[in-house]
Parts: C-alpha cells; structure tokens; sequence
C-alpha cells in the first residue's frame, strides 16, 4: 500500500519508558539507599540522570513528544496515590517526617507497620501497590513530582507530555482500607477525587503543559453501566475545566468495547488505544461510532509487551485505514514500553539474525518513528526500513528453530488420559496422608531461600572461569546442607532444597529447555527493585536431559524428612517469558507440559514424594474480558494436569500462586486437580481463604502466614492470628502453614527469624486444636 500523506504529519510517542537504566542503576542506587550506602540526594539526582537520558535517548530517535511522570522510584500507582493524598493512616507519620522514607515505608512496610497491599497491573508480570480507601478518605493535591519532572523536560527543549493513571483506574484499582466494610466501593469517592485531578492538571497547565495522558486501562475490562457512567462523568467533568492542557485519555491491554462510545463523545482532545491482538477490534469499533473528527487519535500499532519486531506494512495500512476516522493520527505503542527491556544492541550471545526478529525498547522506539514517517510522508519515505523488515520477518517464519517435527507429533498425540491422575483426590489423599506422616497444620516453605552475595559470586565465577564445575557444585552442596540444616533445627515438616543452583524460577528452566532463548541483559521491572530477565520463546520446546532431579535427590539422601521437588509450571513458562506471537499458546504451553511431565517422572522416579509445580501467573494471564476466559482456563489447566497428571496416587502434587486476585479463578484452581496449593494471604488478611471456602474448595491449602515481600519479621501471635484466621474457613486436617512466597530476594537474618516464628505459631494453634 502507498499511504497519503495525513493532513498533519504524524507525530511519534510513546506513553512509558524502562526506569532502570541500561545497568539497572535504578536498582542499585534505590536499594543503596535503603541501606544507608547512598544518599537522598545522590538517589535523586540518579533518578534526574536516568529520566534525562530516556528523554536524550528518545529525542535522538525522533520521537517528537515524550512522557514524563512515568518514572518511579518503585511504584507508579503508589505516586498516584502520594499525588492525590491517599496516605493510609499507619504511615501518616512516617511521610509526615520525611516523604521518601515514608513512600518506601508504604511500598515496603517497616518491623511496626505493614505495607500496602501489592497485585499484578492487569495482565502483566508487573505489580502496583493496591490503595487503600474508605468513606473518610480525603484527597488532597500534591503535584510536586509531576510538576518537576515535566519542568525537567521543557528545559531541555523537549516536547513533553505528562502521564497521570486516570481518576476511575486509580479507584477502581482501590480496595477498601483495614477496618472498612469490605462491601464498601471506592468509586463512590469519584465526585470527592475529581477536584483534585483538576487541581493538577491547572498545576500542569500553569508548568508549561500542552497535552497530560490520562491512563484509564481499567476501561478495556468489563464494566457494568454504573461504571461506565462513572467515566462518562469523570470526562465530562474534567474535559468541561476551563484551567487545563489538552487532555489524551489512553487505554491498552486490550479492546475498549462498551468504554469506546462513552470516551469518544467525552469533551476531551485525544484518544490512544491500542490496536495490537485482541485490541484490534478497536479498529472495527471507533468506525462503528462515528471515529474521532478533529480529535487526536494515538495509535498502539507497535506491541508494546512483546519482543518481537513489528510487521511495518500491516502496521501502515492499519494507520492509512485509521486516517479517516481522526482529525490527527499519531504513532505509538500499544502501551507503556515499561513492559519490555531497553535495549537489544546490547545482547552479544544471541546468533546475529536471530537477534534481528528482537525489537526490545530502543527498537521498538525506531519502529514507531519509520511509521510515523510512513505515515506523514508516504512509503517510499521509509521503503529501506519497509525491505529490511520483510526480510526479517522472512527469515523467522523460514528457520528451523521454529518447528521441531517430533515435538509437533507427540503434542499431537496427546489424549484425555494423559491429563487425569489414576485416582480421584478423595482416594490419593489418604495413601498421601499415610505415606508422608505430617502432622496436623504441617509446616513448608515455598521453594527459594536467600540468593546470597556468595552464591551469586559463585555463578559469575563459575561463567568467568575462575572456579570449574567441580568447585561451582561443592558450593552448591554446601549451600543445600545449611538449608536443610536450618529447616530441620527450625522444626520445618516439609523441606525444599533451597534452589541456590537457579537464577530465576523461569529462566533456569528455559536455559536448559531447546527452544528458548535467553538475554544478558533484558531486565524487565516486575516490581520495586526486582527486575527479572524473561527468556525468549523461539521456538518448539522439549527437554533434553533432566534439569532438577541431581540436587532434589541430592537433598533427599541428607534428611528422613519430604524434600518437594521444585518446578515452575506451564503457563508461568509462558507468561514470564516473551512468547512466540506465530501459533496459539495453548500450543505452546503443550509443548512445555510434556517438557516439564518428563521432568515429574523422573523426579518422582528419583524417590521424590512432594512435587511442587509453581503456577502463580494462572490468574495473572487471565483474559481482561470474561468473554475470552474460557478457552484460556482450558488450555492453561489442561497444561497443568498434562504436566501433573503421570504420577502414583501417593505422590502429592503442590501448587503455588501469589500476588494476584483469585475470587474468579477458584473454580480452574480447582480443575488444576493439585493435591495442595499454596496461596499469597498475609498482606490481604486471608482474603483468599474465605474464597476458596466460599467455593467449597475440596482439597488441602496454604494461606500464607508471612509477608516475604516486606523485609519486616512477623512475629509469632501475628502469625498464629492469621493461622487462626486461616481457620475460619479451611478445616485444620486441610490447611498448611508456610510463607506467601519463595525466600530469594530475602536476607538470611530476617528469613530465620521469621521461620521460626512461623513454626512457633503452627505449633501454639495446633496445641489449641487439641
């Protein structure tokens, strides 16, 4: 196609850009800081180096307007709520005496005073800090940052447009504050928060802003009609301000649906919607309703949560067929470019043309320039970029590394049988009971303990050389004995081996697995400080050797105690990687069930009686749309059982889910047919409990007992409380005690003492179940 030049030359922008850094400064001057290493002041002139060069870095690229008000120290949704005054009551104090110790103390809790709840954003691997609202609640303005960082960027002679999460996103991300009647809805706190973004937008306006982005993703779900109108409200409302910039109210993830018509008539300047996958019937939508004449329209051609390059040409005839429904077409990605790593020039051991299908921040800015360039100035503009891209494309869909014929066959060979256990829960759980003798309220951990400085040491030299694999693997083996050591003294009923061999609870995994591919440096923020490498799905997966069996059996011979095996599940392999976007995934993650299946045998082989088969991102994959689940919870439970399903009735399957919300999947974590499962509870106060119980949830559970996200010890009575909490809605023959999550990102000192505690607490509640 030969697009025509639009009325206006399109424009390039992105709406968020990776905070980190391309060595994860970030990272290193925050956590700096919390350990009294470095400086408030040198942590915030870090943190204005960082923005400055993502601005440099964009400019230089082309783009034409960029975001500001998208870097966080950890958190965007909690700067959301320090922007409107949402500070809970426990940490008043603490933001009153010094607002950057008091942000953290939100985000991270202190020995005296919890954090703020933390969940996924959506559909993502990436977590926000929930607000905590209530009738009392007032808001107040605090524009400070967002004021700064958009003066930041005009003095650098830069166009910039400030990025705020949207009024009924923050409140519909909200939930009610401790001692709230759970039934309590923050959106009625709508008409109370409006005033207050209209008092940051004239702050804005009056700091030299032309346009603010107003994220309203919570839009791409299903709402009901008072939610809706709610929206239409908020818009109303905001677009009829006479003190204000433009405003672009943007949604992604998914398509807008019944939100399109509503937003489309509000009295705003701008739309940005994504028209990426499931997205793309944005196109068909904002052509049923009339499209946006003389309004701005920014199109998520470029996916912004993928890795993959884009196709040029069917991304410009999607802008050319979008022409005529605008006043102003704009090019951007799909979302906030936060959900992918900066740079793939800076991989060195990926094969050349492999790397050339990669577009990680950088390139994906690129990309969305050459559209915007198309677009404005026709195809022969960009026709070198257009040659390059189909070659690329070309040599992808031809390679080898795609398909495995054998792999294809045996996936094709599966049945109905191969994903059902040999005997149904009511009849294995007593030969499990019987075979493993645990006591009631049986006590485990997770997986993980501390990733120690050592053993990171240990890897780094064993990659440079400085120690061969004979000495890497006596560390190993001696790391695995002081874990046991302390979980048997500590009084643990079901031991893990502690995983100091693994990097990543996926990467390990995709590094040893044909058909992955795994990066340097594609660090990814999945929350806070913790940034995570996700590997590259490329192609047919399979396994060929065993990848866990050594070290589990290692630890089995060294105690008469269970030591689970250890294994991270099929959709988790999925959606903590970046996934191949050429065939379905319920095909995908078949591939990698009968990959991770032959690892169970052989665990189970080995003599392992407890296998755990992590799968906390079942309900974070989770569609947006109620209309596209099922077929979703089909293959993604499927999965499970086909990974699961081989082994003796008095092995005992364990699954682990976490930071996410479960009241929806209760029913597919039941299908998962897991003998046990092990679930985020603290920091939500055995939400998950009541839910499972409101189910009739059948089999045995682990409402977490301790926060692992928050360096802070639990202490016993606090612990034993939400035990007791636990057992208001799970019998006692059926309830485990263990912490949220794995023990990696903590320190030794901290996860002892808080394991101690928590075994104390079983202890004191079994003795009042006596």
């Amino acid at each position: 196609m030969t697009a025509q030049p639009a009325a206006a030359a399109a424009r390039a922008t992105v709406y968020g850009y990776p905070r980190q850094g391309p060595d994860r400064e970030l990272k290193k001057a925050v956590e700096g800081y919390w350990k009294g290493r470095v400086t408030a002041d040198a942590l915030r002139e870090t943190a204005a180096e960082l923005r400055r060069s993502n601005w440099r870095q964009l400019a230089d690229a082309g783009v034409h307007e960029v975001p500001t008000g998208d870097f966080s120290y950890y958190d965007h949704v909690l700067d959301t709520s320090v922007m409107v005054g949402a500070i809970p009551g426990r940490h008043r104090a603490a933001v009153g005496a010094d607002a950057l110790d008091g942000y953290f103390a939100m985000a991270r809790g202190t020995q005296d005073v919890a954090p703020l709840e933390m969940t996924k954003w959506f559909d993502t691997n990436y977590h926000y800090l929930v607000p905590e609202l209530g009738p009392d609640t007032v808001f107040t303005a605090d524009s400070t940052r967002q004021v700064t960082e958009l003066k930041e960027a005009l003095a650098l002679g830069l166009a910039a447009r400030p990025v705020l999460v949207g009024p009924v996103t923050y409140l519909l991300l909200a939930k009610p504050a401790p001692g709230v009647a759970a039934d309590f809805e923050p959106l009625t706190l709508l008409d109370r928060l409006l005033p207050v973004y209209a008092e940051v937008l004239a702050d804005l306006r009056a700091a030299g802003a032309e346009w603010v982005q107003l994220d309203e993703p919570a839009l791409v779900q299903d709402r009901t009609p008072a939610e809706l109108n709610a929206a239409g409200r908020a818009y109303r409302d905001l677009g009829g301000l006479t003190d204000r910039p433009q405003l672009l109210v943007a949604s992604y993830f998914d398509r807008l649906g019944d939100a399109l018509p509503v937003l489309a008539k509000a009295p705003v300047e701008g739309l940005a919607l994504d028209f990426t996958d499931s997205a793309a019937a944005n196109l068909d939508a904002l052509a049923a309703v009339g499209g946006l004449p003389g309004k701005r329209l920014v199109a998520g051609v470029v996916n912004g949560r993928n890795i993959w390059i884009n196709d040029l040409e069917k991304s410009l005839s999607t802008l050319g067929t979008l022409l005529g429904l605008a006043g102003q077409v704009d090019v951007a990605a799909s979302c906030s470019l936060l959900h992918v790593p900066l740079d793939a020039a800076a991989e060195r051991d990926i094969d050349p043309q492999i790397l050339r299908w990669l577009a990680f921040a950088r390139q994906k800015t690129a990309e969305i320039v050459t559209l915007a360039r198309g677009l404005s100035e026709g195809t022969g503009a960009v026709s070198a970029e257009l040659a390059a891209n189909r070659a690329d494309l070309a040599s992808r869909a031809r390679s080898p590394i795609t398909r495995d014929p054998a792999v294809r066959a045996r996936a094709a060979a599966v049945t109905d049988a191969d994903g059902r256990r040999s005997q149904p829960y009511a009849e294995r759980t007593a030969a499990q009971r019987a075979h493993l003798g645990l006591p009631l309220l049986p006590t485990t951990t997770i997986g993980s303990f501390p990733q120690t400085t050592e053993l990171r040491t240990a890897r780094a030299d064993l990659r440079a050389g400085r120690i061969d694999t004979a000495g890497y693997e006596r560390r190993i083996e001696n790391e695995i004995r002081d874990v046991l050591a302390f979980q048997e003294k500590a009084g643990i009923d079901v031991l893990v081996h502690g995983e100091p061999e693994r990097n990543d609870m996926v990467q390990y995994f995709a590094e040893q697995l044909t058909g992955y591919l795994a990066t340097q440096h594609g660090w990814v923020q999945s929350y806070g400080t913790r940034y995570v490498r996700p590997p590259v799905l490329a192609g047919d997966i399979s396994r060929p050797h065993p990848m866990t069996v050594r070290w589990t059996a290692y630890a089995n011979s060294l105690t008469e105690r269970p030591v689970k095996g250890m294994l991270t599940g099929p959709v988790t392999m999925l959606a903590w990687s970046f996934v191949r976007d050429d065939q379905p995934l319920g095909d995908t993650a078949r591939q990698v069930a009968l990959a991770l299946r032959d690892e169970v045998d052989d665990l189970e082989a080995a003599g392992t009686s407890v296998i755990q088969v992590d799968e906390p991102a079942l309900r974070e994959t989770l569609p947006l749309r109620a209309a596209d689940r099922p077929a979703y919870l089909d293959w993604a439970t499927e999965a499970f059982r086909l990974t699961t399903a081989g082994v003796r009735p008095d092995t005992q399957i364990h699954t682990h889910m976490c930071y996410a919300e479960f009241g929806d999947i209760v029913q597919a974590i039941d299908d998962l047919d897991a003998d046990v499962i092990s679930l985020e509870a603290a920091r939500s106060h055995m939400q998950v409990a009541r839910e499972l119980a409101a189910h009739g949830y059948p089999r045995e559970a682990g409402p977490g007992v301790y926060d692992i996200h928050s360096p802070r010890v639990p202490s016993t009575e606090e612990a034993a409380a939400l035990l007791r909490k636990g057992l208001e809605a799970i019998p006692a023959e059926r309830l485990w005690v263990n912490p949220d999550c794995g023990l990696k990102t903590r320190a030794w000192p901290e996860t002892r003492a808080s394991l101690e505690n928590l075994v104390a607490a079983a202890r004191t509640v079994r003795a009042e179940l006596v």
